[in-house]
């Protein structure tokens, strides 16, 4: 019993010592507690919603305002045209749009049965579902009131006509399929970018490769290159493999598809680099890394989670998860067709990532070099 008390007090001394360890045993759980906690919500709030309002009567009026008075839906926007309900439903503008006909007071009030339709967006095949729920029993509650105020017990005066666009049979593999390609290339490339620099120090070789006339720009960019062409020519595969299997369509460009994988890639493998970096051993490389890239993509992206429905704190911390930007990018291009003038602003965005993790990647290897 005494030589098992001495092996544990050996083993609570190394705990202490490995600081890194330590805190992954003692933070992870809670961070876990509070990441999943507020993150796993199947209530689906905050839909942003659009309104094509041709009516302009207190009786429209009203209609909308229930809508946005039930909690589900937010008001996002007001479109005129055909053109607007293009352009807010192929961007990140709104997940749905309210069409009220002209005539709608008239015809309810002369007993008519009017057509009111909805459009959703159908690339999150789980928040299309329940707003569809949300947006029938909302309908049907104020037609039912119509009803009433006409005193007649005739069919509905309100006849609800849903669409579904980018995936009309709410498919849930043209949902899941590119969040699981974004999430099975971040964590191939950030593990293996992050196991590269350590098996360096491991072995040794580090100090040789110190010696050598190489600065440690070149030697991030080295490092980063095999594993880009590996890991861009794994998503491709990917890719072909979900088209062939699960029916994934290709709306869009190939070639902003791949401007639009390199870049995730990259800051895929900076992220990886800089994990390398400052850690002492493929062990504690390798948690970091599964830590870093596969909560955030999971939980944080809007892979399965709708981000809306997050608290704000847990909002603006999705804002530095590249996932975020890519998925929104990737569906956009495959699902919806659309172009460099939409998902511009998600380039962007992983371009700022991609430079800040590479830029910190080397300037942590400058401090080991020097």
């Amino acid at each position: 019993m005494g030589k098992a008390f001495s092996v544990g007090l050996k083993e609570v001394r190394q705990i202490v010592r490995d600081r890194r360890t330590l805190a992954i045993l003692l933070l992870v759980p809670a961070v876990f507690l509070v990441i999943y906690g507020y993150a796993l919500n199947w209530d689906i709030r905050h839909i942003r919603l659009a309104v094509d309002d041709r009516d302009r009567s207190s009786v429209s009026r009203a209609l909308i305002s229930s809508f946005v008075n039930s909690g589900y839906f937010d008001l996002a926007g007001e479109a005129r045209t055909e053109a607007d309900v293009n352009r807010m439903m192929n961007g990140t503008d709104v997940r749905a749009v309210l069409v009220i006909p002209a005539g709608l007071a008239r015809d309810i009030h002369a007993g008519r049965t009017v057509p009111v339709q909805v459009i959703l967006n159908g690339d999150n095949a789980n928040t299309a579902t329940t707003a569809m729920g949300y947006a029938l029993t909302i309908l049907q509650n104020e037609s039912a009131s119509y009803r009433l105020v006409a005193g007649t017990a005739q069919a509905p005066p309100v006849n609800v006509e849903p669409r579904v666009w980018y995936n009309p049979e709410l498919r849930s593999a043209l949902f899941l399929v590119p969040g699981l390609i974004a999430y099975i290339v971040m964590i191939t490339a950030v593990i293996s970018t992050a196991l590269s620099i350590v098996r360096e120090k491991e072995r040794g070789t580090m100090e040789q490769v110190r010696m050598a006339p190489i600065d440690a720009v070149s030697f991030v960019i080295g490092k980063t290159i095999p594993y880009f062409v590996l890991s861009l020519l794994s998503a491709i595969g990917i890719l072909l493999v979900a088209m062939v299997m699960f029916g994934l369509p290709m709306r869009g460009s190939w070639l902003l598809l791949l401007l639009t994988t390199s870049l995730f890639l990259v800051g895929a493998l900076g992220l990886g680099l800089l994990i390398s970096g400052i850690s002492e051993s493929q062990q504690v490389a390798f948690q970091l890394a599964l830590l870093a890239s596969f909560m955030p993509t999971l939980m944080l992206s809007g892979f399965i989670f709708p981000i809306a429905s997050m608290p704000a704190f847990l909002q603006g911390v999705t804002y530095v998860v590249p996932a975020r930007y890519f998925l929104i990018a990737l569906r956009g291009i495959v699902l919806k067709g659309v172009g460099l003038d939409v998902v511009w602003q998600q380039l962007v965005a992983l371009s700022i990532y991609s430079t800040i993790v590479l830029g910190l990647a080397s300037v942590r290897l400058k401090r080991q070099w020097s």
